[in-house]
C-alpha cells in the first residue's frame, strides 16, 4: 500500500464524516466515530473502537482493545460536546482507555507527544499528559490529573484526582498517589507514599550532568531534611542557587500546589549521586 493512501480493513467501521489524513492505517474490526479526526501515518491494528470529539495526531499506534475518546465516568456529564486531543507519535498499547473531558473541568483531555502507554492503563476525564513519558502494565489517573514531562510511572500504580506529577519524575510500582510528586525525584508506596530522593537513573539517562545533580540533592536537602518549614526553605534556595532552571521550577511547583506535596520517608533517604 502506497504511503499517502488511507487502508480500511473490509470489516472494520468508519463513520463517512471521520476524517483520516493520508497514510493511516484501519486495521480488521476497528469503529471510528462520526466526529473523530486522525492525522497522517497513525496505525490501528485490530478491534480499536474510537469515538467522541476525539483529534489524533501523525504517526501514532493503537494494539488491539483500545477505547479512546468514549464519555467521562461522571455521574454530572450530560452529553456534551468535550474533546480528547492526542499528540504525535505515541504508543498505546492493549487495553488503554482515555475519556473525553467534562465541561465542569474544562471541557478537554489533552495527551503531548512520545508517549509509551502500556497495557491497561486508564487516563480519566480532563486529565493532561505531557511528552514523552512512560505509563507501565495497569497505571489509573483519575479525574483532573496532571503528569508532566519525562514522568515514569510504574505498574498498578494510582493517581488521585486533581493530583499533579512534576517533569523527571519516578513513580514506583503499586503506589497510591494522593498529593502532588515534586520534580525530579522518585516516590513509592501506600498510606501514604513517600519520597526516596531523586530519580538518579532517570536524570541521568536524560542527560542531568553532576554538577546539575548535586544542586538538586542540595535543594531537596533544605526542603525536606533541614529544620527549616516551606516558606523558609525557599526563601534559603532562592538566596543558595542563581534563578531560573531547576531552582525555579521546585519552587514553582511547590507555591501553586493545592494538595500539597509527598514528604520524605521515614527510613534512611537516599541522595548518593550513584
Amino acid at each position: 500500500m502506497p504511503g499517502n493512501e488511507v487502508y480500511v480493513h473490509p470489516s472494520a467501521s468508519v463513520h463517512p464524516e471521520a476524517k483520516l489524513d493520508t497514510g493511516v492505517w484501519i486495521g480488521p474490526g476497528c469503529v471510528i466515530g462520526k466526529n473523530v479526526v486522525i492525522h497522517k501515518n497513525t496505525r490501528f491494528e485490530a478491534s480499536v473502537f474510537i469515538s467522541g470529539w476525539t483529534k489524533i495526531g501523525s504517526d501514532c499506534r493503537f494494539s488491539p482493545f483500545s477505547c479512546i475518546g468514549t464519555e467521562p465516568q461522571d455521574v454530572g456529564y450530560k452529553d456534551e460536546e468535550t474533546r480528547l486531543e492526542i499528540g504525535d507519535r505515541n504508543m498505546f498499547r492493549e487495553f488503554i482507555t482515555i475519556h473525553r473531558g467534562t465541561v465542569k473541568g474544562g471541557g478537554l483531555t489533552l495527551i503531548g507527544d512520545d508517549n509509551y502507554f502500556m497495557a491497561y492503563t486508564h487516563v480519566a476525564h480532563d486529565c493532561r499528559v505531557g511528552s514523552r513519558t512512560i505509563f507501565i502494565n495497569g497505571v489509573n489517573l483519575a479525574g483532573h490529573v496532571i503528569v508532566e514531562d519525562y514522568a515514569s510511572i510504574s505498574a498498578f500504580s494510582a493517581v488521585h484526582q486533581f493530583s499533579r506529577v512534576g517533569r523527571y519524575a519516578y513513580i514506583g510500582g503499586y503506589s497510591v498517589i494522593t498529593q502532588d510528586v515534586l520534580p525530579f525525584c522518585r516516590v513509592a508506596g501506600q498510606r501514604p507514599a513517600r519520597i526516596f530522593g531523586l530519580n538518579i537513573v532517570g536524570l541521568r539517562r536524560n542527560g542531568f550532568s553532576n554538577d546539575r545533580l548535586a544542586a538538586l540533592k542540595d535543594m531537596f536537602k533544605l526542603f525536606f531534611y533541614s529544620d527549616l518549614n516551606t516558606s523558609q526553605a525557599i526563601e534559603k534556595i532562592q538566596a543558595q542557587f542563581p534563578p531560573g532552571g531547576d531552582r525555579d521550577e521546585l519552587i514553582r511547583f511547590v507555591q501553586s500546589s493545592t494538595r500539597g506535596i509527598l514528604k520524605k520517608t521515614t527510613e534512611q533517604w537516599d541522595l548518593e549521586l550513584g
